[in-house]
């Protein structure tokens, strides 16, 4: 054999050596996406709730960067050397997939061709069509934690320069007004406190917290490091209920943030120089521009049955060791539907039901589908698929399948978990225009 074919042939082995992590790396892949696809049709997961990601095939390179940044789950994957939605319903918006994607082949969209989804009109600096309000957070469309403190960040920026082009109110009220002491309004409140403004956040509960305030105890909430100005950074990935609140308390205090607990805003009307917010109480506030950042689902859905209004149906479970020995019902199929059946579970002497209009639950995160099927399958958990409950009984539920029988299971307690309510007649009241987004890209929203 010639020294050059031995070189050769040298080559070429180093070379299938090299080839191998990325072909087993390939074929991971591969099964990953088969079994996200069966996945996805077992459990309903293939059509989105709100933002997801589309793909551009004709700029796809198929490295899979995607799929390795998203947190959810299997909402990508590799299906021919391509990137792939599988399973849209998973996605919360992080964005990740988009900023991973080394040659822009992706981008963050509402609603789809077929399914529309509402939305405030929110310009690109978060104005509304109504002069001087300013919308950020959940109730523009874009969740999570980080988000809203970024949205909070830039909206207040921009009004900010506006507001120093024109100088101090001469009549005295506020620069800025924030509805809602969640993660965006206390977002807007750090940062209008780091511009110089007089601002007040407005905040319907005792204290700030936004909707996490309702989640059950130690309840993980997920998040990403992210910056927070006049305070520091979050690093947490994850984080108990708790901590999350104390962090809220702090960031409060040492920032400076005016937050006024129960205060419910029932009005807002544009008036010369600003607004005037009312609240539930009879307080008149007035300021030169507001912020609302009270989140999509500040109205529990109610399930418009005869016996909803008794007071054994609850629409949050922030106690569950408070139903140990009772016989518990949980309406819906969502993570929070999920998480309520299994922490009611985990009490002695409970009996859980849960009742589900589908015959599979969907959109749900993959350790909560695995903890949740475990808890069936051992007996903990009774779930009643294709129903929905058509009356509720003092000690009992009625609940009517898709053909119109009926099935009475007894129950001391109802749980609610079916989303929550757009505020869309508040919005109209203060003269904010809705859109219905299908298939809309995230930048135009």
């Amino acid at each position: 054999m010639s020294d050059t074919l031995l070189i050769w042939l040298i080559g070429l082995a180093v070379l299938a050596l090299a080839l191998v992590p990325s072909v087993r790396r390939r074929l991971r892949l591969a099964k990953r996406a088969v079994r996200a696809q069966e996945q996805a049709e077992t459990y309903g997961l293939g059509e989105p709730v709100s933002l997801h990601p589309v793909i551009d095939l004709s700029k796809c390179a198929g490295c899979g960067a995607c799929v390795r940044a998203c947190p959810e789950g299997d909402v990508l994957a590799l299906v021919g050397g391509q990137a792939v939605v599988v399973q849209p319903a998973r996605c919360v918006g992080h964005g990740l997939c988009e900023r991973s994607c080394p040659t822009e082949a992706i981008s963050l969209v509402f609603g789809t061709a077929r399914r529309g989804v509402e939305l405030p009109r929110i310009k690109g600096d978060y104005e509304t069509n109504v002069p001087g309000l300013y919308i950020v957070g959940e109730l523009g469309g874009m969740g999570l934690v980080r988000n809203a403190f970024e949205q909070g960040r830039q909206g207040v920026e921009g009004l900010a320069r506006k507001a120093q082009a024109e100088g101090p109110p001469a009549d005295g009220r506020l620069d800025l007004l924030i509805v809602g002491g969640g993660p965006a309004g206390l977002s807007a409140g750090a940062n209008a406190k780091r511009l110089g403004l007089r601002a007040l956040v407005l905040e319907k509960e005792a204290e700030a917290g936004g909707a996490v305030r309702s989640y059950p105890r130690r309840k993980l909430v997920l998040t990403r490091p992210f910056e927070i100005p006049g305070y520091g950074k979050l690093s947490f990935k994850e984080v108990e209920k708790e901590a999350l609140m104390a962090t809220w308390k702090d960031l409060v205090d040492r920032v400076g943030i005016e937050v006024r607990g129960h205060s419910l805003v029932t009005g807002i009307q544009p008036e010369e120089g600003g607004f005037v917010v009312r609240t539930a109480d009879g307080v008149e506030h007035r300021s030169r521009r507001v912020v609302l950042a009270i989140g999509r689902r500040g109205v529990p859905r109610k399930l418009g049955v005869k016996g909803e209004d008794t007071g054994n149906v609850y629409y949050g479970l922030l106690e569950p060791q408070h139903f140990a020995g009772r016989r518990a019902l949980v309406v819906g199929g969502g993570d929070s539907a999920v998480e309520a059946a299994m922490m009611l579970a985990d009490q002695p002497g409970t009996t859980v039901r849960l009742s589900y209009r589908k015959h599979a639950l969907a959109r749900v995160k993959e350790a909560n589908l695995q903890r949740f099927e475990a808890a069936v399958a051992a007996g903990r958990v009774e779930p009643h698929w294709g129903t929905n409950p058509a009356e509720i009984l003092p000690d009992a539920v009625v609940l009517r399948d898709e053909a119109g029988a009926e099935t009475t299971v007894p129950t001391d307690d109802v749980f609610v978990f079916i989303g929550g309510e757009l505020p869309t007649a508040f919005l109209q009241s203060i003269g904010v225009a809705l859109d219905t987004h299908f298939g809309t890209p995230r930048q135009a929203a």
